[in-house]
């Protein structure tokens, strides 16, 4: 029985964390969030709405200043009052804004944005119990191996996320007429935007690189013109 003791703490852990990051991340949202009312990007979520066949997409203004959109675990889309200024300072459009919408409503419909929260709470409940176990055969370096391993599996998943959400939304944005040369053209903008400075390697990244994020939707549209 002692034997699986860190891996029943680990499952323990897993659970509780991932109920406290649930209860954490909607009353962070909650206080700080508020509806969109921009006209011209309601036109734009209007015509996504449409070709969904709901009546409405609601967009919270999440108070922060990283440059950022979310799906939240409940199903809201959210974008960052930093990426709104932004909008507003012209460095972005109304149609890439759009886009980042339609990604975050791919990880919504794919499952991502509940499951993240689950995968969240098991990568955490895995370093735990391969913190465990390996500092035990390898003492000093088994946490750090425990993390690494972690990290490495998250990362995979992410990229693969990405992906999915990058094509949910090329299709969306398709359908409604919106198109996806705004999709295509916020990522070459995004790491000017975001600040971000050094890549570190391609499979210890969450998101893919940008080029490979592009050629993807082109080869969607190159399938989808035959």
């Amino acid at each position: 029985m002692l034997k699986f003791t860190p891996i029943l703490l680990a499952v323990l852990y897993g659970l509780i964390m991932y109920r406290f990051s649930v209860w954490r991340t909607k009353s962070e949202l909650d206080a700080k969030s508020t509806q969109l009312s921009d006209p011209t990007l309601t036109a734009l979520t209007d015509r996504m709405a449409q070709a969904l066949d709901i009546e409405q997409i609601k967009v919270f203004i999440y108070d922060i200043d990283p440059v950022n959109g979310l799906a939240a675990p409940d199903g809201r889309i959210f974008i960052t009052r930093g990426f709104l200024a932004k909008y507003s300072a012209g460095q972005v459009n109304a149609a890439e804004i759009a886009s980042v919408i339609a990604h975050e409503l791919g990880h919504v419909a794919l499952g991502h944005s509940r499951r993240r929260m689950i995968d969240f709470s098991g990568q955490n409940a895995v370093r735990v119990a391969l913190g465990m176990i390996l500092g035990r055969i390898i003492p000093g370096i088994g946490t750090y191996l425990a993390n690494m391993i972690a990290s490495l599996l998250a990362a995979r998943l992410s990229r693969q996320d990405e992906y999915e959400a990058d094509a949910y939304a090329a299709a969306l944005l398709t359908k409604s007429g919106i198109g996806t040369a705004a999709q295509k053209s916020l990522f070459t903008k995004l790491e000017g935007l975001t600040g971000a400075s050094g890549r570190p390697l391609a499979w210890l990244m969450s998101h893919p690189r940008t080029q490979h994020r592009i050629e993807a939707i082109t080869k969607l549209e190159a399938r989808w013109a035959k």
